[in-house]
């Protein structure tokens, strides 16, 4: 595929800022030093939202070597990882790493001690395999085609629908809650549940999103 592009792994800079959760009380949040992997595939545009307002962030979807990719890896504090995937990882389908897996078993040791977020199908079962912290999905609904396999009646507005607001309240409440995954999670866990009300998609979904901060042994 030719000359792969270097990254700086030093090219993002970390911040603080204030959030206000009532009118009397700012709450000082570090802002960390984010890299997103979002291999470059048309059927997962919908997840751009999740980063795209996240300030500096180093975005990674397409031709970057095995170690390069390790490295920005290791130069940065929060990792969201998105896109399509399986119980082994993420699947690489624009040359981001080698092999079959953008994110596989084989960068396990360098994202434990990292803030990550795992959104692809069946993460899950990587996230508890690997004993990984952060928040991660299992089975997600984001096609028609993945809700007959997963017996789920619908149609392409409900699945729009429910990938959007998704995509859109992850996107907000990272911005605004930056390190605390807990509030991250209890943000969506209500807002996506009222739409989970009235969306079958939505509510497959949202049976699945879970958070994990605590590694355990």
């Amino acid at each position: 595929m030719g000359n792969k592009p270097a990254l700086d792994p030093a090219s993002v800079s970390s911040n603080c800022f204030k959030h206000s959760r009532n009118n009397s009380i700012n709450i000082i949040y570090y802002r960390m030093k984010t890299l997103v992997i979002h291999p470059d595939d048309r059927s997962t545009d919908f997840l751009r939202p999740i980063y795209q307002n996240i300030p500096g962030a180093t975005v990674v979807t397409k031709d970057i070597t095995a170690e390069t990719l390790r490295k920005v890896i290791a130069a940065n504090e929060q990792i969201i990882m998105l896109g399509h995937g399986s119980p082994s990882g993420l699947f690489n389908v624009s040359g981001i790493g080698q092999g079959l897996f953008a994110i596989g078993s084989y960068h396990a040791d360098m994202l434990r001690n990292k803030k990550c977020i795992y959104i692809w199908c069946n993460a899950d079962q990587f996230v508890r395999e690997h004993n990984l912290p952060g928040l991660y999905t299992g089975m997600f609904i984001s096609e028609v085609a993945e809700a007959n396999y997963c017996r789920v009646l619908t149609e392409q507005k409900q699945v729009d629908d429910s990938n959007n607001l998704f995509a859109e309240l992850l996107g907000k409440y990272l911005v605004n809650y930056t390190t605390d995954y807990e509030a991250v999670y209890w943000a969506i866990e209500e807002e996506y549940g009222k739409l989970a009300e009235v969306n079958a998609v939505a509510k497959y979904n949202h049976e699945r999103w879970y958070v994990n901060e605590v590694i355990e042994g």
